[in-house]
């Protein structure tokens, strides 16, 4: 491995790191969150017009929020969204959502072994069929 200085590991950082255009990217973030929590203000009068009182209509704005996040984030909605309004999208209670769904859907495993007492791996299907009898 090379060894390289300061200067040219900051030259090297400067390079790889696009500059960020703050003149475009702050409004969008702005306008992109605002429209979560305009949705938000949107469904908390929509629950209230319906007759939820306004604990029980703003537990449903959270809900129905965390809900449509982390779909959006199981069908790759998401991302695009982030990739384009930033900060925006993790300021809102959405983001929160996103960032607990998002890992769970990337390292999710197809198939899962389990090593038994025997040292023997055992698909968890088959431990299934195992238990059943």
């Amino acid at each position: 491995m090379k060894n390289i200085t300061k200067e040219e590991y900051k030259k090297l950082a400067e390079q790889a790191s696009p500059n960020t255009q703050s003149w475009k990217t702050i409004p969008k973030a702005f306008a992109i969150g605002g429209l979560i929590c305009a949705i938000g203000q949107g469904l908390l009068l929509l629950y209230k017009h319906w007759g939820a009182s306004p604990e029980t209509a703003s537990t449903w704005v959270s809900v129905t929020l965390i809900f449509c996040s982390v779909l959006a984030t199981g069908l790759k909605i998401y991302d695009n969204l982030a990739k384009h309004a930033g900060a925006g999208t993790l300021v809102p209670i959405t983001g929160f959502a996103n960032a607990v769904a998002s890992p769970a859907l990337e390292f999710k495993s197809d198939e899962c072994v389990i090593i038994s007492l025997k040292q023997n791996p055992i698909k968890l299907g088959e431990y299934a069929d195992l238990v059943q009898k």
